[in-house]
């Protein structure tokens, strides 16, 4: 019994881990949470170019340059 303790005790993080993802993966949850992620990157990629238009102007106009 103490090799199954500490099988549990050095794999606890992983097991609840791949539990979580199958229930994500059943339930179809993984949609909603690609959406909120792109929401959060738009925002922050929004709010980057926001802050730093001339930089990103310069960027984008020497990358349309090299074509």
């Amino acid at each position: 019994m103490g090799s199954l303790q500490d099988f549990w005790n050095h794999y606890k993080g992983a097991i609840i881990g791949v539990i979580i993802a199958i229930l994500i993966l059943i339930t179809r949850l993984y949609n909603l949470i690609v959406a909120i992620i792109l929401i959060i990157v738009g925002a922050f990629v929004g709010n980057y170019v926001q802050q730093n238009k001339e930089y990103v102007k310069e960027k984008i106009k020497r990358l349309i340059d090299r074509m």
